[in-house]
C-alpha cells in the first residue's frame, strides 16, 4: 500500500539521521577546540562504521564536517534526507567528475576511478557509490568484458621458493610495441623484477631478472612459459650458474600462472588503461621507454606493493619481507651468470670468429672447439674455455661488432609533455618521489653491483 510505502521511507529517514547523529554527537560538541574537533573527525574517517541497513561503512572526513556543519545550522532535521531521496549525498561535482572519467575512458572500473578521484582530490566516494551512479547512468554498458578464469590454487610456502615470469604485451609508446616482463613471488605476490622494452627477446627478459636477482635474492625455481625468450640457452646457463632450478610449464596448461596473469590484469585495468593509445583512448601521453618505466615503478612500490592483497591478506612487499635477512648473490658471481656463451673452432692461425668479429687466442688451442663467453654489451674482451676449463682470454684481432646482435639498444625519445585533466600516473610518480626523499634504500645495503652491469643504462632503457 502506498501509504505503508511512505511510512517505511519515512522510518529509514529517521534512522539515517540517527545514524549521522550518532557518529557527530562528540565531534559537535561546541566546547571542542578546532584541533580537537579535527582530531576526532579524522579518527571518525578511519573508522569502519555500520550502517542502518547492517552493512560496513566508511564516512570521508568531509562527509563528517558537512554533517556537523548542517547539526549546528538546523539541528537533527537537517541530518534526515528526503524520505523520497534514493541517491547519495555526494556532490554532484564529484559525481560528474567520476561519469566524465568513466567516459573518457570507458574501461575504467568504479574502484580504478575511485583511486583517480583520491589521488586528485585527497577524498574519495565509496566505490559503491560509484558503481551505482555508472549503473544509473547507463555507463555500465562501456564496461570491459569479465577476465578470464584463473587455473590452481597453490601457494609456495615462502618468500624466493618460486617465482613465476611472463610477458605482457602493452601499448604502443613512441609508435612502436611495448613488452613487460615481469617476475612475481608466488608466496607473496610482491614483484621481484620488472622492464618495460619494445622487443619480446632475451636483453629485456635479462635486463627484468638480473636487477631482482640482485635486489632480491636468488629464488629455487623460476616457473616460466615456453616463449622464445625464456628457452634460450642464455636463461639456463644464467640459472644453472646461480643454482635456480627452471622449469617450464606444459603448453596448452597453464596451471600454476594465475598468479601472474591476474597481476598483469591487475597492470592493465589501473597502469595501462592510464596511457594514451592511438585508438583515442584517453590518458597520459608516454613518448619513451624511460618515462614508462619510471611511472611503472612509482605504481609498483606507491600502490601495488603496498595495498592488502585479497587473496593473501597482507600487503605484498610486507609479506615478502618478513623478518627474514636480505640475501642477494656475489656480484661476480651475478655477472659471470648474466654473460652469454657460443663454441667456435679455433683456425690454424689461431684463430675464432664472432659475428663479423676475429679474436687470437692461444696456439695451443688450434683445432679445438672452445667455448667463448663474453657481455652482449661488450665484445672486445672474450674469456675462452676449453673443455670445461679456463683457457685465458680472447685477444681483439678485428673488431668492427662491439655488441651482440641481439643486444639491441633502445635509445629513449625526448620526455613527454602530460596531457591537460588528471594525470593519475603523474600524481603516483610525484608521490613515490616523495618517499623514496626519506626512505633507506635497502637493496644499497647489500653488496654493490659493479658499475659495468647496468642493463637499463646499456639498453637505453
Amino acid at each position: 500500500m502506498p501509504g505503508q510505502e511512505d511510512q517505511t521511507r519515512l522510518e529509514r529517514a529517521q534512522a539515517i539521521g540517527l545514524f549521522r547523529y550518532m557518529l557527530i554527537r562528540e565531534a559537535a560538541d561546541p566546547t571542542l577546540s578546532r584541533r580537537q574537533r579535527g582530531a576526532l573527525v579524522r579518527e571518525l574517517a578511519s573508522m569502519v562504521h555500520v550502517d542502518p541497513d547492517g552493512r560496513p561503512v566508511r564516512i570521508t572526513r568531509w562527509t563528517l564536517d558537512r554533517w556537523i556543519y548542517e547539526w549546528k545550522r538546523a539541528g537533527f532535521e537537517a541530518l534526515v534526507p528526503s524520505p523520497r531521496q534514493s541517491r547519495p549525498r555526494t556532490p554532484q561535482e564529484i559525481l560528474d567528475l567520476a561519469a566524465a572519467l568513466k567516459k573518457e575512458n570507458p574501461s575504467r572500473s568504479a574502484a580504478q576511478i575511485r583511486r583517480i578521484i583520491g589521488a586528485q582530490r585527497g577524498w574519495a566516494p565509496d566505490e559503491r557509490t560509484i558503481q551505482r551512479m555508472i549503473v544509473r547512468e547507463g555507463l555500465d554498458a562501456l564496461k570491459a568484458p569479465a577476465a578470464s578464469a584463473v587455473f590452481g590454487r597453490f601457494e609456495a610456502d615462502g618468500p624466493n621458493e618460486l617465482w613465476t615470469g611472463d610477458a605482457l604485451h602493452g601499448p604502443m609508446v613512441a609508435g612502436r610495441k611495448t613488452y613487460l616482463f615481469a617476475f612475481v613471488d608466488d608466496h607473496s605476490r610482491a614483484v621481484m623484477g620488472h622492464r618495460w622494452g619494445f622487443a619480446e627477446d632475451t636483453v629485456r627478459l635479462a635486463a627484468a631478472l638480473r636487477p631482482a636477482l640482485a635486489a632480491r635474492g636468488v629464488p629455487r625455481y623460476i616457473y616460466v612459459d615456453n616463449g622464445s625468450a625464456f628457452v634460450d640457452s642464455w636463461l639456463l646457463r644464467a640459472c644453472a650458474k646461480l643454482g635456480i632450478k627452471l622449469v617450464h610449464s606444459t603448453p596448452g596448461r597453464p596451471q600454476g600462472r594465475g598468479k601472474i596473469e591476474r597481476f598483469f590484469r591487475t597492470v592493465n585495468s589501473e597502469f595501462v588503461v592510464e596511457i594514451a593509445s592511438g585508438d583515442g583512448q584517453a590518458g597520459r601521453q608516454i613518448d619513451s621507454l624511460l618515462e614508462m618505466n619510471r611511472l611503472f615503478t612509482a605504481w609498483t612500490e606507491n600502490v601495488y606493493h603496498r595495498r592488502v592483497h585479497s587473496e593473501t591478506g597482507a600487503a605484498p612487499l610486507a609479506r615478502w619481507m618478513g623478518d627474514r635477512p636480505l640475501q642477494v648473490p656475489n656480484p661476480a658471481d651475478l655477472a659471470e651468470a648474466f654473460r652469454w656463451s657460443e663454441r667456435r673452432t679455433v683456425s690454424k692461425t689461431a684463430l675464432v670468429s664472432l659475428h663479423g668479429n676475429r679474436y687470437q687466442v692461444d696456439p695451443l688451442l688450434v683445432g679445438q672447439r672452445v667455448e667463448l663467453v663474453f657481455d652482449p654489451f661488450d665484445l672486445s674482451f672474450l674469456r675462452v674455455r676449453a673443455n670445461g676449463q679456463d683457457a685465458g682470454t680472447a685477444l681483439p684481432y678485428q673488431v668492427s661488432r662491439h655488441s651482440h646482435p641481439k643486444a639491441r639498444p633502445e635509445t629513449p625519445a625526448e620526455e613527454p609533455r602530460p596531457t591537460t585533466g588528471i594525470d593519475y600516473l603523474g600524481l603516483i610518480d610525484t608521490a613515490h618521489k616523495a618517499e623514496l626523499a626519506d626512505k633507506v634504500n635497502y637493496a644499497a645495503l647489500s653488496e654493490p653491483m659493479p658499475p659495468a652491469v647496468d642493463l637499463a643504462d646499456l639498453t637505453g632503457e
